[in-house]
This record gives structure tokens, sequence and C-alpha cells, in this order.
């Protein structure tokens, strides 16, 4: 980085460090769970840096991209929903992906992933590419369209048809871990 890289870094982060409480309290009162609202805040602070045009109000900016992350993250989550309960779905995600507090819920988890693993492996490997990238990996779609050359749209139904085959054919194991 040259001098003035670094300046301009510095001011972003001087905003940031100015509005950081506010910012933060703005995201906890729509994201629930704490380690969400430092992961949001730290993708917001990791962009903020890596923006290459001028930034001329980093407070509205930082405050448009949470909301921003927020509804990504949002839609990202509601992919997984296998039902129309979302306290009993919102159960089974912090089993797969929150921290682990129990044998059963290691074993749990443990299982679902070599399903999950399983199903991919039954998907058309154009279908699972989307999948695993976009859901995996965390590629958004413009730059899964990008590296691939395909039309957003495509890529979209590809994961859309990966994502309706995967629920069903996950359907049992998630009528298993939440009806026992």
């Amino acid at each position: 980085m040259d001098n003035a890289d670094n300046a301009r870094t510095a001011r972003l982060l001087e905003a940031l460090s100015a509005c950081r409480t506010t910012l933060r309290a703005f995201i906890r009162r729509r994201i629930p769970r704490r380690e969400d609202v430092d992961d949001i805040l730290q993708d917001v602070t990791l962009q903020l840096i890596n923006v290459e045009q001028p930034v001329e109000n980093v407070s509205a900016w930082l405050f448009r991209a949470a909301r921003n992350e927020m509804i990504d993250r949002g839609r990202k989550k509601r992919e997984w929903l296998f039902s129309d309960d979302e306290e009993a779905d919102d159960q089974l995600y912090d089993v797969l992906f929150g921290d682990v507090q129990t044998p059963e819920e290691a074993r749990l988890r443990e299982i679902f992933w070599e399903e999950l693993e399983s199903a991919l492996a039954a998907l058309p490997a154009t279908q699972r590419e989307v999948f695993e990238k976009t859901e995996l990996e965390n590629y958004s779609f413009k730059a899964l369209s990008a590296q691939t050359g395909l039309p957003v749209q495509t890529l979209l139904s590809r994961k859309h048809k990966a994502v309706r085959y995967l629920r069903e054919r996950l359907s049992a194991l998630y009528h298993d871990i939440m009806l026992p």
C-alpha cells in the first residue's frame, strides 16, 4: 500500500469508529444472535476498506451495507428452511451450524453432513456446483456468473432446482431430527 491508500484506509476506519456503536445497535435490533451481529459488522468493515470508489458519507454507506448484508443473510438462511415452522427451522439451523452443546448434537451434525454429501453427489454436476459455490463457499451469483460466463438467471434456476431436490431428499432426515 502506498501513502494515499494508507491515509484513505485510516480516514475510513476513523469514520467507522465514530459510528461503530450506533451501527452495532442498528444491526443488533434486527439480528438475534450476537455472533451474527459481530460477523456482519466485520463483513461491512471489510467491504468498506475494499470499496474502490470514494465514499462521501461513510456513515450512510455503512448502514446501507449493513442492511444489505442482513438481507443477504436472511435470504440465504431461508434457503435452508424445510417447513413453515420458523422456530423449528431456527432450532435445526442452530444444531447444524451453531456451537455443539452435546454429543447428540455432534452426532446429528455428522449425520446431516453425511446425508448432504450423499444428496449433493446425486445432483447433476451443474446444479451441485452452483449450490456448493453459493451456499458452502459463499460465492455471490454475480461472482459465479463472472467466473463461469453463465447468466445469473441460469445460475439461479440451477440452484433453485438443487434446493428443491435437496429439500425433498433431506425431508425425512429433517423430520427424524425435529420430531424424535
